[in-house]
């Protein structure tokens, strides 16, 4: 393992142990003239690297992809995946794997360069990503961290100094992007589209390896590293339903082995509930709507489940019945997720058999008076109902009434339950109108500021504090807010 003592980078490659196909050795393309644009100063402090090094000169290089730090082996890697329904075979187009990172309490990270060049797995793109798309995963990432969800996160964010070319002239950026590991359903998928069972079962043993070390001891280690990823994934959407977070493209190659979420591309907050609430500016047909989400899920499962067959057991209608089996258990594991999630905003410590029927009322009564869905249970935590027209509505009084009934009959006091709902219950998000802002006075006027006083409020998400409520407030635009797949 070799040592940067400057930086202080640990860096290895295990990937590189799978068969060749999963990986192309790639260089990162140079940027002309880098210049850090921002810099992730706690989670540097987490990876054991030293900030003040980072922001000189070689620093930003090895930020930038101009050099690489000691003991990295850049690589792309290659999967597949489902997009929009569609099987494809893909690969990193325009991100390269630096290696793993060792961190100092010895866990492995992924540290990837976004938008770092061409790759041969790039379809006809330049391999460079523009300013925006990357500040905008900054801020989301670390805003979905701040809530205590799974997720990758970003490191830093260099400008290259040259032009990337969309509808119009962007300044490029790269993002440096942590991660448990890359490792995608869309990485099995790619094993098994090759139809070679020993390659399969080597991603799947460096899985194991990875991420659930404890089932390889396991009677069926493959199934239980199935049912592991399951287990994950029902409790991450679980997570996500519950703040209001619309991934927006929920390909299988953006669903994670080890539960994070990843690609940050269309993604963006639900501001007054709607099941039916979709924002990417592609998804025409709302396949990957806020209350589809969890069907999705289970749907991506499956097809980890049909590229996994072949380790389930060689005969193949055992091996469906199987998969079967264990995919079922996704809807009860993401439904207990949620609605323990859901009692736990709602104040309720205790289970009781008409909980589920209280939580779906109280979602129908937003539904219906087009409430803001993370401002009615700040309300409910704060008992603060100023600038909120849902309260004085009769169907909403009704419901009140059945819910402080429902807190009355637990042994814990009011100010335990409000405690714990202030705890569930985030009094900020990424509201998009906000980010939105933030990027344009970023990227249009090279003013920082504002990015930088979002990321401090969303940096802490339960603390209720006075600075937050100015970022509580909604978008009052009518103007559908649409997303693009710019990262």
């Amino acid at each position: 393992m070799e040592e940067n003592h400057t930086i202080g980078w640990r860096m290895q490659n295990s990937y590189v142990a799978l068969p060749e196909v999963f990986y192309a050795k790639t260089e990162p393309e140079p940027s002309p003239s880098p210049e850090l644009i921002v810099l992730n100063y706690p989670l540097a402090a987490a990876l054991g690297l030293n900030a003040s090094e980072l922001e000189k000169k070689q620093g930003i290089d090895e930020l930038a992809g101009n050099s690489l730090p000691e003991g990295a082996e850049p690589i792309s890697q290659a999967y597949a995946g489902h997009q929009f329904g569609h099987f494809t075979m893909l690969g990193d187009g325009r991100a390269v794997l630096l290696g793993e990172h060792i961190m100092p309490g010895g866990k492995r990270v992924d540290i990837q360069l976004k938008g770092s060049g061409r790759t041969p797995f790039s379809r006809g793109g330049d391999g460079r990503a523009a300013l925006g798309p990357m500040l905008r995963e900054f801020i989301i990432s670390e805003a979905i961290h701040a809530l205590g969800i799974p997720t990758t996160r970003s490191l830093a964010v260099v400008a290259t100094g040259e032009p990337v070319y969309r509808e119009e002239t962007l300044e490029g950026a790269v993002l440096t992007r942590i991660a448990a590991s890359h490792l995608r359903v869309g990485t099995f998928q790619y094993a098994a589209a090759r139809n070679v069972v020993e390659d399969l079962q080597a991603l799947a043993d460096y899985a194991i390896k990875r991420h659930y070390p404890e089932v390889k001891e396991a009677q069926h280690p493959y199934v239980a590293l199935f049912e592991k990823v399951v287990e994950r994934q029902a409790e991450l959407i679980a997570q996500w339903q519950l703040v209001g977070f619309i991934h927006g493209v929920m390909n299988t190659d953006n669903m994670t082995i080890s539960g994070e979420t990843i690609d940050y591309g269309p993604c963006a907050f639900m501001d007054s509930y709607d099941p039916a609430t979709v924002f990417s500016s592609i998804d025409r047909q709302g396949r990957y709507a806020y209350g589809n989400q969890p069907g999705i899920g289970e749907w991506n499962l499956a097809r980890l489940a049909e590229a996994m067959l072949p380790l389930f057991d060689d005969e193949i209608e055992t091996a469906i019945q199987i998969a079967e089996g264990k995919l079922s258990s996704f809807r009860e594991l993401y439904h207990e997720h949620w609605l323990q999630g859901m009692r736990r905003k709602l104040g309720l410590f205790a289970e009781e058999p008409q909980d589920a029927e209280l939580v779906e009322e109280l979602l129908a009564v937003m539904k219906n008076q087009g409430a803001d869905y993370t401002n009615t249970f700040r309300a409910l935590t704060l008992d603060d109902w100023s600038g909120m027209p849902i309260r004085e509505t009769n169907v909403f009084k009704e419901w009140l009434a059945k819910w402080e009934a429902r807190r009355a009959r637990q042994t814990e006091t009011k100010e335990e339950s409000a405690e714990l709902m202030r705890v569930s219950n985030p009094s900020i998000i990424p509201r998009n109108h906000r980010v939105e802002e933030a990027l344009e006075a970023a990227v249009e006027r090279g003013d920082f500021t504002v990015m930088d006083r979002l990321m401090n409020v969303l940096a802490k998400p339960y603390s209720y504090t006075e600075e937050q409520a100015e970022y509580t407030t909604p978008s009052v635009s009518n103007v559908p807010y649409r997303t693009y797949c710019g990262t």
